[in-house]
């Protein structure tokens, strides 16, 4: 018979509901600037080059992509790849979003602390994230406490990736409106929307990250290590 533990409940509900409103947000965000043009004139890729070009980035290209809002940048490629919706859009969401993602490609180029230690943890995290459910669950199964921690240790880094994962984004957004005022590419009428699309954008990271806590909060509790035996 399925047993949902209340003790679960309890933890995930409020991040449940926190993603799902950070969902709608950037959903609902991304909608309305998608259907206001910029001041300018000015499309997703062509504000993505000229913030390149404007801090002396030349080894950094700029591509579609497939998908929606699949924007992202490739540290390993260093290409900016921009979805359809952005890359021939001249919206304010479309601008926002392509100078967040050339914020990354300026993180990476200026060896930006937070980027760099991001980025050593993938290959951990990936591995994190694909395998410390199983070994957890197995681990419980069989009453193998050592099976238990090793699983939690392995979902630490997955919790440690997400946290890091909130400064290298909060920089990007800063950087983006920054950059788009001081160069002013864009009017302040603009950057109304482009600040709305980034900060809801956001706040899905700190739903994310919010999740990843209270899901290591559960594996602490349930397993006795935190507050002792169930």
């Amino acid at each position: 018979m399925f047993y949902l533990d209340p003790l679960y409940l309890v933890l995930m509900i409020p991040t449940f509901i926190l993603s799902l409103l950070s969902s709608f947000a950037v959903k609902s965000a991304f909608k309305k600037y998608s259907k206001i043009g910029n001041s300018g004139n000015i499309t997703g890729k062509e504000m993505a080059e000229r913030l390149l070009s404007r801090n002396g980035i030349s080894d950094v290209q700029v591509l579609k992509a497939d998908g929606f809002l699949s924007d992202h940048y490739d540290p390993s490629k260093r290409v900016i790849k921009l979805s359809s919706g952005v890359y021939d859009s001249n919206s304010v969401a479309a601008i926002g979003i392509a100078a967040h993602e050339t914020g990354h490609a300026i993180q990476h180029a200026k060896a930006y602390a937070p980027l760099k230690l991001r980025n050593m943890m993938v290959p951990m995290a990936s591995i994190g994230s694909n395998f410390s459910y199983f070994v957890i669950f197995i681990g419980m199964m069989m009453s193998a406490m050592e099976l238990v921690k090793i699983g939690i240790v392995f979902f630490t880094i997955v919790v440690a990736f997400q946290i890091i994962t909130l400064p290298v984004e909060f920089d990007a957004s800063s950087r983006a409106k920054r950059m788009m005022r001081e160069y002013a590419y864009v009017s302040e009428t603009d950057m109304k929307g482009v600040s709305k699309v980034l900060n809801a954008a956001a706040m899905t990271y700190v739903a994310a990250a919010a999740s990843s806590i209270m899901t290591l909060l559960y594996f602490l509790m349930r397993s006795g290590i935190l507050g002792g035996d169930d």
